[in-house]
């Protein structure tokens, strides 16, 4: 097919979080003065979302509670990740009604994109038609209200989406290639664009690049030679080119497996071992399942107060999933490195992963039989918890009161499910 021929639609679910706590409580969105964040937590805290009725009183749906105006007696809903994934997921369901499954792309759980050309003669609609149908069944069906941006390729669907739908009456906006010098050209500032952040945007603005029509008509090969192979995309983008395919799957080269945790308070060198051994677990855990061995294990520690860190890595012997081998090359980290400051962030990680093989490297200096029993506890263990829960089966460590091990499985995101 002619990807110079497309028809491509992004629809979003507004304000998607608050919407959903306000279906949940039958309350209008539209009205009520809710807010999406953990108060209990600090008031720190992030808040994920408000209402529309919050934003169209300039209340930012990115910041802090402390930072929430005051005049607003606020209903705070705590987040509740496993229920935006189902509303997510059934709203999935109903694109899928109207598009195939290679046709769809789920950008993240509030975003999709739909690759409707060949759909047009199908339905004997008009993209808008299409998409304005489907809008109304997701209301309908779901009680959620979303927005759509349409082009003629993913980018300027995209900028439909984010820059004129939400000025639209029925929240659809349109861009062709045709319309790219009257509505693609003026934006600023450049962060307003799909795939700009703050920091690229204030290099562009060093080179004098203040407008999207600026960097459209910017010499490419300086571009290039500023940016890398970034230059080619920034300059197609700004002229509305944009040659994506939804088809052409991309599968992610995974070479590393991770996890982390900001924690909850101020932790002693003591106290944080006991967090960064569940981690190690988890992380393991997760190795195995997946049928993966790892050759080079990390740690990286956040220091309070902005007291610093640090982040070093071990290569092993030999590529393992054994969690003792793995925690104790971990501790080693921790022991040439930790200093008696108090401790806020844990990241462990494990890189260079290769497909688990049926037999293992063994040496000299360690018992087979030693290696095979441990290796079996630990696909018992493994068992236990793919079926019944992670917090099943729990070291006795997790009664302690450094633990955040049960805390971390109730979580999604670093949010409560």
């Amino acid at each position: 097919m002619d990807k110079r021929n497309r028809s491509i639609a992004v629809i979003d679910l507004k304000a998607f979080y608050s919407y959903v706590e306000c279906v949940d409580r039958g309350l209008d969105p539209w009205t009520t003065p809710l807010v999406v964040a953990d108060k209990s937590r600090s008031v720190n805290t992030i808040v994920l979302s408000v209402t529309p009725f919050l934003k169209s009183k300039g209340v930012p749906s990115r910041c802090r509670v402390k930072e929430l105006p005051k005049e607003y007696d606020y209903i705070y809903a705590t987040p509740r990740m496993e229920r935006y994934i189902e509303m997510s997921t059934k709203v999935v369901g109903i694109l899928l009604e109207f598009v195939s499954e290679e046709d769809l792309h789920v950008y993240s759980i509030d975003e999709a994109f739909l690759d409707l050309t060949t759909y047009l003669s199908f339905y004997k609609k008009t993209p808008k038609q299409i998409v304005k149908t489907i809008i109304d069944k997701i209301k309908s069906d779901l009680g959620l209200q979303a927005t759509a941006g349409i082009g003629d390729n993913f980018f300027l669907a995209k900028v439909a989406l984010d820059i004129y739908a939400k000025k639209s009456k029925d929240g659809i906006a349109i861009m062709h290639k045709e319309d790219v010098e009257e509505k693609l050209w003026p934006i600023t500032p450049l962060s307003k664009m799909w795939g700009i952040g703050h920091r690229m945007e204030a290099r562009l603005n060093k080179l004098g690049i203040f407008t999207v029509g600026d960097l459209a008509k910017s010499n490419r090969e300086f571009i290039n030679k500023k940016f890398g192979i970034m230059g080619d995309q920034l300059v197609d983008c700004a002229n509305g080119i944009d040659e994506s395919d939804i088809r052409e799957v991309y599968v992610a080269k995974e070479n590393s497996f991770s996890i982390g945790q900001t924690l909850p308070k101020n932790y002693s060198m003591v106290e944080a071992k006991t967090v960064i051994s569940e981690l190690v677990d988890d992380l393991c855990l997760r190795l195995r399942n997946e049928k993966h061995v790892t050759s080079v294990v990390s740690l990286a520690v956040g220091y309070s107060n902005n007291l610093g860190g640090f982040s070093r890595q071990m290569s092993l012997l030999n590529p393992t999933d054994d969690t003792e081998i793995i925690k104790s090359a971990i501790f080693d980290i921790y022991k040439q490195n930790i200093e008696d400051l108090p401790i806020r962030r844990l990241y462990v990680s494990y890189g260079k992963l290769s497909p688990a093989r049926d037999y293992q490297q063994l040496d000299l200096f360690t018992d087979p039989k030693e290696i095979d029993d441990r290796k079996n506890l630990q696909l018992m263990i493994d068992a236990i918890h793919n079926r019944y829960g992670k917090d099943v089966v729990l070291k006795a460590s997790a009664l302690t009161s450094e633990s955040t091990i049960k805390d971390r499985h109730n979580m999604i995101g670093g949010h409560r499910k």
